[in-house]
């Protein structure tokens, strides 16, 4: 495969500041339907003028700014400027600067007083986190919590008044083929919208253990990250996180993080800041990837000093079911034990040369960059 051909996992941000760069994202919503169905036809919203309006006020853009010492090197060169006229503006502005800009991302209010959806990805190591308003207002942020796993962070500003905010809606009530609406800050340009459909559900781009992204058609561009996917009632049903592309823009296949799964973390973000997750202290692999014939999955090894060992785990089980729901891949199981809190205990059914037992393991507390 050549370079002109790779395709390149890129978070759906953007490196520095464009300052006017213009890409226009074309709206896959009721255009190019012709010789399609009449039913289809019918079933396209005429216009999603009436959806905009109620949601774009919830909608945020995201600075964040990283001040660096006078001795070190001013970032690289945004690809997406290189070779464009702003590339010359871009050196200027940055020129003999201390405060130099990491990034610019997207958000969405989900509560009047202020508090903010994002990814992690956008406000990780930042300096200084300003918001701007759908209004124009700009306001500094604090961090109110992070999850790498998930690349989710929520963030607080204080208005002084109430603001505009959207709430959750049901991503598993959303098929394949259904029509959603993205909203963001691509290359910096503010507030913008595409629309599209969602083009598959449970995509794993070996973002981490917990990817079960929604794919979009929706153009989704640098910039889009941590901004909200909208379905036809004005509902939040994904956080808008990466894109594939050959060339840093859309190519029409973007990601989400469900409604379904962003809403649980933010909730617990909001309560305590962190997420507190169910440990085994195993290695595992899927049993058809192994020697062992069948479903289930395979413990590779196990901590000798982790709840599964001191439980009677062992290397070479074949773990069937957790809590008496069939486990069939290594994700499931380490989705399975991370949704019980530290402390609580979950029954493993296991196969052990060829002999089926039961096994009731207390969870400890997921470190980081552990496996299962």
């Amino acid at each position: 495969m050549t370079v002109a051909t790779a395709v390149i996992w890129r978070p759906a941000r953007l490196a520095m500041l464009a300052v006017t760069l213009a890409v226009p994202a074309c709206a896959a919503g009721p255009v190019g339907l012709a010789g399609r169905p009449a039913t289809l036809v019918a079933d396209a919203p005429p216009s999603f003028s009436p959806l905009v309006k109620k949601v774009l006020p919830a909608v945020v853009n995201i600075a964040v700014t990283e001040t660096v010492s006078s001795n070190e090197t001013i970032v690289d060169l945004p690809p997406e400027l290189k070779g464009t006229p702003f590339e010359r503006q871009f050196r200027d502005r940055f020129k003999n600067r201390r405060e130099q800009m990491q990034g610019a991302g997207s958000g969405f209010i989900i509560d009047p007083s202020g508090v903010i959806v994002t990814n992690n990805h956008v406000v990780d190591h930042a300096d200084k986190i300003v918001v701007s308003l759908s209004d124009g207002t700009e306001l500094p942020a604090k961090v109110l919590g992070i999850d790498d796993l998930t690349d989710i962070a929520v963030i607080k500003v204080s208005p002084g008044h109430p603001l505009p905010f959207v709430t959750w809606g049901d991503s598993s009530q959303l098929e394949v083929g259904d029509w959603i609406m993205a909203a963001g800050n691509p290359f910096s340009l503010g507030g913008s919208i595409t629309a599209g459909i969602v083009s598959a559900r449970g995509r794993d781009i070996g973002a981490g253990p917990f990817d079960d992204f929604l794919q979009l058609d929706a153009p989704i561009n640098p910039g889009n990250s941590g901004g909200p996917t909208f379905n036809m009632s004005g509902q939040v049903v994904g956080v808008n996180t990466a894109i594939v592309s050959p060339t840093g823009g859309s190519v029409g296949i973007g990601f989400a993080i469900p409604s379904a799964l962003a809403s649980r973390i933010v909730a617990e973000l909001r309560a305590k800041g962190h997420m507190d997750r169910g440990w085994l202290g195993v290695s595992v692999q899927d049993g058809e990837a192994a020697e062992h014939e069948g479903p289930g999955v395979v413990i590779a090894a196990v901590d000798r000093t982790g709840p599964a060992a001191r439980a009677g785990l062992r290397a070479g089980d074949v773990v069937l079911a957790v809590n008496g729901e069939k486990t069939d891949s290594s994700r499931s199981l380490i989705r399975a034990v991370a949704a019980v809190p530290p402390g609580g205990s979950v029954r493993l059914s296991v196969r052990r040369n060829g002999r089926d037992l039961d096994l009731s393991v207390t969870v400890g507390r997921r470190p980081a960059e552990s496996e299962g």
